[in-house]
């Protein structure tokens, strides 16, 4: 067929009434499919049912150095859920400081310490007339919305398939002192399941800060998230490059087991500089005693080591990869060829980013609500939620069944279809 802007009116007119006659048809099915969050599948979570009879009312509770994980202490995390977490980020067990279930609550929680307290003795940024973030796009909706709520002004910076373009990212941090911070998903990005490059992560490691409280915010979510076997992406150490380069303090890693045991009751945790991770201790001793340590030791036993934290994963991706061809097999298939969509093929993470004809976004996202399949909100993957080419879409596989991504797919490109003619026809 045709590419859809090289139809005549009268083409597009028929192609319209056919669609719509289809639209209807879908809509007497009275659907309801939500691919609207990266939420592990019901046969995800079975994954780590285990785990739960691991631990029980007789079971040794201590840790290998003999602490009672049911009582008071280790701040940091017990030391061997350390070491398991800091295989999985690449990085050394003093690095690292392990939290509660949440990367997002750490997140937010580096951003109210630097607001209230400062960075390692600078400035505190409430006291500051302007703090700046760059955000590369599209992302992770939920980082735009912890700076918006702390009223840091978010700067756009453009993501291609190497990462964010570092030619505007050198520009910001090197020269304007306002500058704080840098969103990143290094891989297999949320929205759009790139890696960054080597020489991406070398420009980061080697930036010359004006401000010297900048901080590069690495959430490495889908660290060992791959799809396929034999197709993994790889990114260098973000920490031992700034090491290299001399910025030993200057990144900050977030990742936890969300989407390897239970999204709401993991372990999550933050590598930094030695100096870095100090200087969060010496606030979190006032904030908390510590953190869910039985939770801590129950994913030790039984994870155990990488190792196993890999072949469960292998177990998750087992499960991921046919809703996600399921998707890409049906983009391919009804747009390939009509010039109305771009979508990038993922080899790990949880979402499949779509854009679409300019200015087509929300419609198409309308039209599937209509028909009961709810997608992100368009716009939620820019700051303020606001896509300036209405375009971007970020799709998540994840939580329905493959047949119902199966139905999900042909709801989406129906939508795609009719959004895209009724913008040719100058209809929205």
């Amino acid at each position: 067929m045709k590419k859809y802007a090289q139809l005549t009116r009268e083409e597009l007119l028929a192609l319209e009434e056919q669609l719509l006659a289809e639209f209807k048809e879908e809509q007497a099915k009275n659907l309801s499919l939500n691919m609207a969050r990266g939420k592990p599948g019901k046969a995800q979570l079975e994954l780590a049912m285990p785990m739960l009879d691991v631990l029980n009312h007789a079971a040794d509770m201590n840790t290998i150095l003999g602490n009672d994980t049911r009582n008071y202490g280790d701040l940091d995390g017990i030391g061997e859920c350390r070491r398991l977490i800091a295989a999985m980020m690449e990085v050394q067990k003093d690095n690292v400081i392990v939290c509660g279930n949440s990367s997002l609550n750490i997140m937010y929680d580096t951003v109210a310490r630097s607001m209230l307290f400062g960075v390692n003795g600078s400035t505190p940024w409430c006291k500051l007339e302007k703090v700046k973030f760059l955000c590369p796009v599209p992302g992770y909706d939920r980082h735009f919305k912890i700076t918006e709520q702390f009223g840091i002004e978010m700067i756009n910076i453009p993501l291609s398939e190497t990462g964010p373009d570092m030619d505007l990212v050198e520009q910001y941090v090197n020269n304007d002192p306002a500058v704080k911070g840098i969103w990143c998903v290094p891989k297999y990005s949320n929205p759009t399941g790139i890696s960054y490059s080597d020489e991406t992560v070398l420009r980061f490691a080697n930036l010359k800060p004006a401000a010297e409280d900048f901080r590069i915010y690495w959430d490495n979510a889908y660290c060992i998230h791959h799809l396929y076997d034999d197709q993994h992406d790889v990114i260098l150490n973000i920490l031992t490059e700034c090491e290299k380069a001399g910025n030993p303090d200057m990144v900050y890693i977030f990742a936890s087991t969300s989407k390897i045991s239970f999204p709401g009751s993991g372990v999550a945790a933050i590598a930094s500089s030695i100096n870095n991770i100090q200087n969060i201790l010496n606030i979190m001793t006032v904030q908390t005693i510590g953190h869910d340590k039985i939770n801590q030791l129950r994913h030790v036993r039984f994870f155990k080591d990488i190792d196993g934290l890999n072949a469960h994963m292998k177990k998750h991706s087992d499960i991921l990869r046919p809703k996600f061809e399921a998707v890409l097999n049906t983009l391919q298939e009804e747009l390939g060829d009509l010039g109305i969509g771009t979508w990038i093929a993922p080899r790990g993470g949880y979402f499949i980013t779509f854009d679409s004809m300019p200015g087509c976004a929300k419609k198409i996202v309308a039209l599937c609500k209509e028909l009961g399949v709810v997608l992100t909100s368009a716009g939620a993957t820019y700051p303020y939620g606001k896509d300036p080419q209405d375009t971007n879409i970020r799709i998540a596989p994840s939580f329905p069944s493959p047949e119902e991504m199966a139905m999900a797919s042909k709801v989406f490109v129906l939508c795609v279809k009719l959004a895209s003619v009724q913008k040719l026809l100058g209809k929205f």
